[in-house]
């Protein structure tokens, strides 16, 4: 079978979830290297994954190495895709694709130029949650779609504490966080024509966290953590989003699909395996069962704390088996854009007090097949990657 050789850049938090299942999970991949600019977190994955550590030179030069995968912050994004790109390289990275909305463009257009796929996160939109949610909507459970409404909470402030890097620009709540709900509802219902919102300044905090240092010293963030406004989808459909990086840090996920003949009530789009509840009328909420895998297991070896990315990974997969099959692939980087505009169109609604008109589109992404499993039985992997072979 036609493996793709990959290597990773980036060897920070979300690398550990993200090597386990290239190397374990999906037999597409093939990982051959990671980097990082920290030498001391390249030689840990390394041991930890028995695959080399590579300097970009060395993974640009390599005519093996057909996809890489970029872990970098957000402000490092542009930079590292595009020196990729024009070194030939086919390129996944994590969420958002870059900063810059103009930047954003750029790259993808230098990806088309050069014939090269560029997959964007985040992911989960193919996890078993949202799939089932999309077979229930294409085959009319809820009949026509009318609206949408995501909300989120959580103390963004505490977190930057935690994990400084969100701090700087592109690592604010909605860029961190509010993505995954503009990415569900884009895959769910297509591309957004135009926004219009209000965004708070963002706030001078007070560190709070004793061990880390600092503590009492002033701080703030590059970006907004506090949106409130609308979305209307090309297809008519209106949607509110509230993103309160504000507030405590207990979270509350708030997921809504209306329609004329039904309501689905999703769980949280930051897994994999958000529920799905279903309401009609005269009937009881019932809650529907998965109809896709990536369902939010572990499927490989014990589960430790760093499992917590469960599935992260499956968009580079898809885009592997796409490479392979010669087809697009549904984590696409125009979808990546349209959603890193919609955030960028908040922030300009809300500064020059009009409606955004949208000016990217995307394609919506295909669903997966449905009936695949994510269970290993008699040491037979019957995973989901089964889904992700054809288009």
């Amino acid at each position: 079978m036609e493996r793709i050789k990959t290597a990773v850049i980036g060897c920070g938090m979300i690398s550990y979830i993200y090597l386990k299942n290239f190397q374990h999970l999906f037999s597409v991949i093939d990982l051959v290297g990671v980097c990082d600019r920290s030498e001391e977190k390249a030689r840990e994955k390394s041991r930890l994954f028995q695959v080399s550590v590579m300097t970009m030179e060395e993974i640009k030069a390599s005519p093996e190495i057909r996809l890489v995968v970029n872990l970098t912050g957000p402000a490092a994004h542009y930079s590292v895709i595009r020196e990729l790109l024009e070194a030939g390289k086919n390129v996944y990275t994590e969420k958002t694709l870059c900063v810059e909305l103009e930047q954003g463009k750029e790259l993808v257009a230098l990806a088309k130029a050069k014939g090269l796929c560029l997959g964007v996160a985040p992911d989960t939109f193919l996890g078993a949650g949202l799939q089932t949610a999309r077979l229930l909507i294409d085959r009319g459970m809820i009949g026509r779609v009318t609206s949408a409404r995501a909300a989120v909470n959580r103390s963004h402030a505490l977190n930057s504490e935690l994990f400084p890097f969100i701090r700087n620009p592109g690592g604010g709540f909605a860029y961190d966080i509010g993505i995954y709900y503009v990415t569900a509802l884009l895959s769910l219902l297509g591309p957004v024509k135009k926004v219009t919102w209000f965004v708070s300044e963002p706030r001078v905090q007070e560190a709070r966290i004793l061990r880390n240092g600092g503590f009492g010293r002033p701080f703030a963030t590059a970006d907004s953590n506090l949106y409130a406004g609308s979305l209307l989808f090309e297809s008519g459909a209106p949607a509110t989003l509230h993103l309160d990086g504000e507030s405590i840090d207990e979270e509350q996920s708030s997921l809504v699909i209306y329609g004329t003949e039904g309501i689905l009530k999703l769980g949280d789009p930051n897994s994999f395996h958000g529920s799905v509840r279903l309401l009609r009328n005269n009937a009881p909420e019932a809650r529907m069962p998965f109809t896709h895998g990536f369902a939010g297991m572990t499927l490989y070896g014990p589960e430790t704390p760093a499992d917590y990315g469960q599935h992260r990974g499956v968009g580079a997969a898809e885009m592997a088996w796409a490479m392979i099959g010669h087809r697009p692939h549904r984590a696409s980087a125009e979808m990546g854009l349209h959603a890193m505009e919609v955030l960028h169109g908040l922030d300009v609604s809300s500064r020059e007090e009009k409606v955004y008109g949208m000016t990217t589109s995307f394609q919506q992404p295909s669903p997966l097949p449905s009936g695949y499993t994510d269970q290993i039985l008699g040491g037979i992997r019957c995973d989901a990657e089964g889904s992700l072979v054809n288009g």
